[in-house]
């Protein structure tokens, strides 16, 4: 319902405005997953920042993408994702969060790094109603955000929306498996699992990769692809964790209130959830 769109984008936004300050101390600009090749942890922080930078131009090479005009990027955070494709390419770049301290600190960012704010801009905006015209972009990019999305086909039908003919929409989410064939839900266990995590993060329900993939083709998208990084992302849990239990983050943790500590807590069953295989689904009976 509506009332319950906005009570979560008003959780959202409060989590992100007590918790992001702590996470860019620890972590710096980039609030996501890192890309770590083979499954490898580095050995120290500087190795988990550039892990979050290989992310970026990971996805970039496997879409395919070498250049944009302009790009938007859809659940922005600080802006790390837009402010490094902009160098890259030289793009205009857009970003949209829910947050205002977010959105206050990705357009302070831009003037401290030296960029054009002309070119590289950030606003508070609902992904699921974006005030941008269709087409707009050749570039749409959501890093990790869309798990957040309370209805994911308006989420996939904005996002064609604002895509020029020709350009990329990209998107790297979190998501639950693929159900096999004549499997109707999830098992008990992972719908527990999940469910404590969507309470701690201001999830609505998963999906899977399978589900977007149909909601983009529904959309009329071509060349609709999708990969599986859970083996390339499964360490950055532990790190983390331990980036968590050093001293300075334990007091900040503490200075960040109620939300920004649940948030830490279920840290472990982020990292358990890659490490648990799929249950042994039985194959179908045969046809009569």
């Amino acid at each position: 319902s509506g009332s319950s769109s906005e009570q979560l984008n008003e959780g959202i936004a409060a989590f992100y405005d007590a918790s992001s300050g702590l996470w860019e101390q620890i972590w710096g600009e980039h609030m996501h997953h890192g890309y770590y090749p083979g499954g490898e942890a580095p050995r120290d922080m500087e190795g988990n920042r550039q892990a979050q930078v290989l992310m970026i131009d990971e996805s970039l090479r496997w879409a395919g993408v070498g250049s944009s005009s302009a790009m938007l990027d859809v659940g922005c955070g600080i802006g790390g994702s837009s402010r490094h494709i902009h160098r890259r390419f030289g793009c205009d770049a857009t970003g949209i969060t829910l947050s205002p301290q977010q959105c206050a600190r990705a357009n302070a960012l831009v003037q401290l790094q030296g960029l054009d704010a002309e070119r590289v801009k950030y606003e508070v905006a609902d992904a699921l109603r974006m005030p941008f015209e269709e087409g707009a972009f050749d570039l749409v990019w959501s890093m990790e955000s869309g798990e957040h999305m309370p209805d994911k086909a308006q989420f996939v039908r904005e996002l064609a929306r604002v895509c020029k003919p020709g350009g990329r929409v990209l998107v790297v989410t979190w998501c639950h498996r693929d159900l096999a064939e004549g499997e109707a839900a999830l098992a008990a266990w992972e719908r527990a699992l999940l469910g404590a995590i969507r309470a701690a993060y201001y999830l609505p329900a998963w999906c899977s990769a399978a589900d977007y993939a149909a909601l983009f083709r529904e959309q009329g998208m071509l060349q609709v692809r999708r990969a599986d990084w859970s083996d390339e992302v499964a360490p950055f849990w532990g790190q983390v964790i331990k980036s968590a239990l050093r001293p300075r983050s334990l007091a900040g943790l503490l200075r960040a209130g109620p939300a920004t500590a649940r948030g830490a807590a279920v840290m472990p069953l982020m990292s358990l959830g890659y490490r648990l295989p799929p249950p042994q689904i039985p194959p179908p009976p045969p046809p009569p």
